[in-house]
């Protein structure tokens, strides 16, 4: 055998050796997958639907949502906590409104023992005294007045005219400031996104001395609500706005005219 024709065999040998060698070898393993253990969370008490304000919170108003542990906010009912909590929640009244899958607080519940929502919502010294309005709007900024909204009473009345000749004119006096308005008829809240409520009587939050003020204004004349502004509802909280000097505005003919009360 010639040397080229050896050369040649050697070098094919060697060719499927190495063939034979990489055949064998085995495959790479596959890179090893994490595992992700998944966040620990604790069952949080919330609203099933929404609840209305004013309403009793019966069973199917609630129900357990696993959240997670690291965001659960600061005084939700937790069921590793209090898991009897559906039976003391069960029966009370929503002082405000809560959404459904919002959770349940404490501060936005109260038990009634039987009485009415208004004297079980109502701050410790406050009345609730309703007065009559327009239905059309005319005595009510439009109709535009929702619960919760602040408003100034203006009381009108007929008097004697500033001439002093014994002519009639209206006569315009602001009685309270800044007071809360706790419902329109018998609408508490605004309800599924309405923006005007009517109701032939308003009913609004104020202490026992406005109580009387009011009583007064409505016998000596008609009641009218002025909706203030969201940024001014902190001023003058809930005053009586009769100036010291008894001076009040007389309209007539549309001509604005001070006189002073005797």
């Amino acid at each position: 055998m010639s040397p080229a024709r050896i050369i040649i065999l050697v070098v094919a040998l060697a060719a499927g050796l190495g063939a034979a060698l990489l055949v064998q070898k085995p495959s790479q393993a596959p890179a090893p997958i994490a595992k992700v253990e998944p966040a620990p969370t604790v069952p949080v008490l919330v609203a099933a639907a929404d609840i209305p304000i004013g309403n009793t919170v019966s069973q199917n108003d609630l129900r357990w949502l696993d959240w997670p542990l690291a965001s659960v906010p600061a005084g939700v009912i937790r069921k590793d906590e209090t898991p009897e909590a559906e039976k003391e929640i069960i029966g009370q009244l929503a002082r405000y409104a809560v959404l459904a899958a919002e959770p349940i607080r404490r501060e936005k519940l109260i038990r009634t023992d039987g009485t009415g929502f208004l004297s079980a919502v109502l701050p410790t010294g406050m009345r609730a005294i309703a007065i009559s309005t327009d239905s059309r709007g005319a005595s009510t900024a439009g109709g535009f007045i929702l619960p919760n909204d602040r408003v100034d009473v203006i009381c009108t009345w007929k008097g004697e005219s500033a001439n002093g000749r014994g002519a009639e004119a209206f006569v315009s006096e602001t009685l309270l400031r800044n007071i809360r308005v706790l419902a329109i008829g018998q609408n508490v809240q605004e309800r599924n996104g309405e923006k005007v409520v009517v109701g032939e009587t308003a009913t609004l939050e104020v202490d026992p001395g406005q109580v009387e003020t009011l009583i007064q204004g409505q016998k000596t004349g008609t009641l009218s609500l002025a909706l203030r502004s969201l940024k001014d509802a902190g001023d003058n909280a809930s005053q009586p706005a009769r100036n010291n000097d008894n001076a009040m505005t007389l309209v007539r003919y549309g001509i604005t005219t001070k006189s002073v009360k005797p």
